[in-house]
């Protein structure tokens, strides 16, 4: 017994003394590695060891998934040093790096050969003055990307609603296109242009989307999402829930072709199914109200191959195809049934893109874009069309034939970087050929008054476009610039430009437009950023607003205008007044578009987790487009041609003026990697014009016609959450709202005798009215789970992995990864549930401004009420 408990008493001791050392090896910890470019686009592929700075442990090695993300789980607490390399590419290190838990740390990897002139020993200071750095830009994470409609469509015009008005969207750098699956995106920055030369507009917001490359090992996803209009509420001005369904279905696939040198990637996408339009309206003695269904299908691949032509050139070839068929559109609100049409596009979109350093100071990036596109419509029915203003709208659409657009883009840009000077200088040439034979308003047109003129037979007006359709025309536009940002001091940096554009088609050629800027940090911690600038800037006058004016020219087309006529024959009755034959012109001293804009910022980072930022710019514009009718008769009746009808003159005499006002705040935790974004904007924004063929209600009064744009929403905000629950459970929550849209209230008569009916009460200005708020609530809950090995740590490894420079801004939050550690398994599975408009609350739209509507001052139509979809998504 003796001996027994000695040897008890040996084994605890002995296992008192290890205890501390094992329970060493047991604090262990995750860590998350996100590699990334000079312009913040993630690098998949790159190598990042830890090697540990105590003991004689190996280092840990992992390559980046298709998050920019390597992962090491369980590594022992204590410090490491961290190296990531990338072919092409400097390599980045952290001397040491103190591991104490999950933690995550971005490495940013610059161009080998210009590394050492650009950024090397950047201090705080110098990257928060970069004005091509990550300051005052924001990035959508993971989650925040995962949150967002899975319908590319809907997913655009959610991130244009949260950028705000005017927004522009670019995949890539390039315009034009679809939205790419969400599976394919890789990153999503919201960046506002501060007066950069390089930029044709200014003081917008651009949202730049990044796409995955290709290369690496082979892998995709598979998606599909279903929306049934079971799991709907009924929109608040429909009579019964209308029908709808929706199934959409993408797949992606990428790999190596050549390993280290070519990469692919592969995309193909369709939907088909229905939704719902309501119809509001009233008909003689009676209301009317329906739903008419709206069958819709959509189709669509995509095909690229990103190419190392050498370790530091990239050269990426990409082709798309899409097409859709939509029935019944032209349906809805005060539009009968009858008024329906279809249309059929297609779109052929070929890109290449070349980039690397030119020498041992200099770094290229070009891009070419070819884009054909065609537009195909038929009407349900041809008869005369009958408008009764706010009450009902009948007869044929009287839409036919088409359009078909070939364009081209080119543009090249150029860095250099030579001690306190980076320097830029680019290009940028657009052309198109087009061909149309687009009908609109063949049989006719009668415009009631009111109801009771309807059931009296008594028309104010008819108009009707005579002659052949077919215009063919090229259009062209170029723009060159130079800029240079001038390293001051470590807190100061200051940068100018100047940008010169010119435009077949208009006698206008010294658009010269200057810009500066100035960027400041005061303390030696870089956390507050002031910024400021001013700019002109120039728009481009649309190819399809010259169209027009080549199309009813008086020659191939003119305008028939009946007052007073009879009805159904225009031209029966004892007070018909027909005009001779009208034309659409461009005046002689037409100018591009010019806007003032200027802008000051201030940006605040607090730690590792929160930033603050206010904005505000204002703005001047001139030279805007307007419509005038040059042939409108004076108060006596007579016009300046007796010889001819409505003139109606495209000409550059709007101006407008803008202030805004906007915030925004930004919270990352670790705990339950919880995110939270807001945004806040009060804007004003005032003009005189619609656009281009907007004519004012009085042609001798133009002064009258300044007032509230239409997009004058003095509030908007909106928010997002994202948090991860427990076990790859994940929950995405987004709220929007906005005030009301100004509308314009009118007579309903045509009181001047221009045979428009746009005129407005004695005293009343134009969009007087104010219409009410909107809000939306959405949510989105997610599980994700895998299952398999991976081959290799982060899933890299085996090709080129191309990175194209695009817009610069961060990306240190937009790396987010799945839960519950399915990002290392080899097959992982998300299954959700999303829904908009939660609360069903009735957001109101299209307000009634006619004053001999039954509707006047009512809304007539309301966004969706809550609807909710299913959806899978499967990554190999």
């Amino acid at each position: 017994m003796a001996t027994l408990l000695r040897a008890i008493a040996a084994v605890a001791l002995l296992a008192a003394a290890t205890a501390p050392a094992a329970l060493a090896q047991t604090r262990t910890a995750n860590l998350r590695v996100a590699v990334v470019d000079p312009t913040g686009a993630v690098i998949v592929g790159a190598q990042v060891s830890a090697r540990p700075l105590e003991g004689s442990g190996a280092a840990a090695l992992a390559a980046t998934n298709e998050r920019g993300e390597a992962v090491f789980t369980a590594l022992p607490h204590g410090r490491y040093t961290l190296t990531a390399e990338f072919p092409g590419f400097a390599p980045q290190q952290i001397g040491e790096f103190r591991l104490r838990g999950d933690a995550r740390r971005e490495m940013k990897l610059d161009l080998a050969k210009i590394a050492a002139e650009v950024t090397v020993g950047q201090d705080a200071r110098e990257r928060a003055t970069d004005p091509r750095g990550d300051a005052f830009g924001n990035v959508l994470t993971r989650a925040q990307i995962d949150a967002l409609p899975d319908d590319p469509d809907e997913m655009e015009e959610t991130l244009k609603q949260m950028a705000g008005p005017g927004a522009v969207v670019r995949v890539d750098g390039f315009r034009g296109g679809r939205m790419p699956p969400k599976s394919q995106i890789r990153g999503i920055r919201f960046r506002r242009d501060l007066f950069a030369a390089e930029n044709h507009g200014g003081g917008m917001m651009f949202v730049d989307i990044m796409t995955n490359p290709g290369g690496g090992p082979f892998r995709g996803t598979a998606d599909f999402t279903f929306r049934d209009g079971s799991m709907n509420a009924r929109n608040p001005m429909a009579p019964r829930r209308g029908a709808e369904q929706q199934h959409n279905a993408s797949f992606t696939a990428s790999g190596t072709l050549w390993k280290d040198r070519t990469g692919f990637l592969f995309t193909s996408n369709g939907s088909t199914g229905y939704d719902s339009r309501t119809i509001v309206a009233a008909l003689p003695g009676t209301p009317f109200s329906d739903v008419v269904r709206r069958p819709s299908e959509r189709a669509g691949f995509s095909a690229r191959l990103d190419h190392a032509v050498t370790k530091s050139h990239a050269v990426r070839a990409s082709y798309q195809r899409n097409g859709s068929e939509n029935d019944n559109l032209g349906v809805g609100d005060f539009d009968l049934a009858e008024r329906a049409y279809s249309r059929q596009t297609s779109e052929d979109i070929f890109r290449l893109s070349f980039s690397g350093p030119v020498g041992r100071d200099f770094f290229s990036e070009s891009r070419f874009q070819v884009r054909s596109s065609a537009t195909e419509s038929e009407s349900l029915s041809a008869g005369p069309a009958l408008i009764v203003l706010d009450a009902f709208n009948g007869g044929g659409a009287q839409i036919s034939g088409g359009r078909h657009a070939t364009e081209f883009e080119l543009a090249s840009d150029m860095d250099f970087a030579k001690g306190r000077h980076s320097a830029r200088a680019g290009l940028l040439a657009e052309a198109g050929r087009y061909r149309s034979d687009d009908v609109r308003n063949a049989n006719g047109t009668f415009t009631f008054s009111s109801l009771e003129a309807f059931s009296a037979g008594r028309p104010t007006t008819f108009t009707r476009r005579t002659g052949n359709p077919l215009v063919e025309f090229t259009h062209a536009q170029f723009g060159w610039y130079a800029q240079d940002d001038i390293r001051i001091n470590k807190g100061l940096s200051l940068s100018a430009g100047v940008r010169h554009e010119v435009q077949a088609h208009l006698n206008d050629w010294l658009n010269i437009a200057p810009r500066i800027g100035a960027t400041w940090s005061p303390f030696r911690s870089g956390r507050t950023v002031f910024r400021g600038g001013f700019g002109v800037f120039y728009e481009w006058y649309d190819s399809q607003v010259y169209e027009q004016t080549l199309r009813v020219d008086g020659t191939r087309q003119s305008e028939i205008a009946v007052r007073s006529p009879g009805f159904p024959d225009p031209f029966s009755g004892g007070s018909v007044i027909v005009l001779p034959s009208g034309r659409l012109v461009q005046a002689d001293d037409l100018k591009m578009p010019m806007f003032l804009r200027a802008n000051a910022a201030v940006e605040r980072t607090f730690g590792s987790t929160m930033r603050l930022m206010f904005a505000y710019s204002t703005g001047r514009g001139h030279n805007l487009l307007r419509a005038r009718n040059i042939n409108a008769p004076d108060a006596s009746g007579q016009r300046p041609d007796p010889l001819a009808g409505n003139v109606t003159q495209v000409e550059s005499t709007a101006r407008s003026a803008s202030h805004l006002l906007h915030t925004n705040f930004n919270l990352n935790l670790p705990w339950h990697r919880t995110n939270l974004f807001l945004n806040y904007t009060l804007a004003q924004a005032r003009n005189d014009t619609d656009g281009a063929f907007s004519l004012p209600a009085d042609n001798f009064d133009l002064a009258a016609e300044w007032g509230p744009s239409p997009n004058d929403v003095r509030h908007r905000a909106s928010a997002m959450l994202n948090m991860d629950l427990w076990k790859g459970l994940k929950l995405s929550t987004t709220l929007n709202a906005n005030s009301g849209a100004p509308y314009n209230i009118t007579t309903g008569f045509d009181d001047n005798g221009d045979t428009v009916s746009n005129d407005r009460p004695a005293g009343v200005g134009r969009n007087s009215a104010r219409g009410d708020g909107r809000w939306d609530l959405g949510g989105r809950l997610s599980w994700t789970f895998g299952f398999g090995s991976r081959n290799g740590a982060g899933g890299g490894g085996g090709g080129p992995q191309i990175v194209i420079r695009t817009i610069g801004g961060p990306a240190a939050e937009s790396m987010g990864g799945f839960s519950g550690g399915a990002e290392n398994k080899r097959w992982r599975f998300e299954l959700y549930v999303a829904g908009t408009n939660l609360s069903n609350n009735t957001n109101p739209l299209a307000y009634s401004g006619v004053m001999t509507s039954p509707f006047f001052g009512r809304p007539t139509s309301a966004l969706a009420g809550r609807r909710m979809e299913l959806g899978s998504r499967f990554y190999f």
